[in-house]
């Protein structure tokens, strides 16, 4: 469910507002570089990505209507931009820049917090290696958390076509990280 306050900010910039913007790219920041990231896999492009759809999004937010959520339309912009992006450079590199991933402060022990770091590592890693919708599909749904109707009007994909690549790429990491899975206690694993 969209933020309450989105709309109040939408409004505001609409109505001759700039400085409202501000309160939106604080918002919505992450996940715009997230999504450039998941698709161009460099952090420099990611970085000039979401700056550019934020430029974009601001000059043609009198566009929206608010028939889907502003995060939606946002990201939506954010994913064609990286799409064109990709197609016209080509873009061929895996970067994981790991200091921007994050353990918990509240695990117990170094050790448990090595490990955690260890496991989440290769689990980006095997998603670096998925192809770049793929990956943006995995980090949208099991990441993120956005129903599959979002991801449709993210993506311009049909919801069997998410389903399909999500089952997919599902069983490519399975195999990929079938070694994680193999060290880990089976009762982790029951229902």
């Amino acid at each position: 469910m969209e933020p309450a306050d989105d709309r109040y900010y939408i409004d505001k910039v609409k109505n001759g507002d700039p400085a409202s913007y501000a309160f939106l790219v604080n918002r919505y920041k992450d996940m715009v570089y997230s999504i450039g990231l998941k698709i161009l896999r460099d952090a420099d492009d990611a970085q000039d990505l979401a700056q550019e759809c934020f430029i974009k999004a601001y000059q043609q937010i009198h566009t929206f209507q608010g028939n889907s959520k502003f995060s939606t339309w946002l990201y939506t912009i954010a994913y064609r931009t990286a799409v064109t992006r990709l197609k016209e450079n080509k873009v061929n590199t895996i970067t994981l820049n790991e200091d921007q991933h994050e353990v918990p402060d509240n695990l117990p022990g170094q050790f448990e917090q090595l490990q955690a770091k260890q496991i989440k590592q290769q689990v980006q890693k095997a998603i670096q290696k998925l192809p770049e919708i793929d990956a943006l599909l995995v980090t949208l749904f099991y990441i993120n958390d956005l129903p599959i109707k979002e991801i449709e009007e993210i993506t311009g994909l049909s919801k069997p076509n998410v389903k399909i690549k999500l089952y997919r790429a599902r069983k490519v990491l399975e195999k990929e990280l079938k070694f994680l899975l193999d060290h880990q206690p089976a009762t982790n694993y029951e229902s």
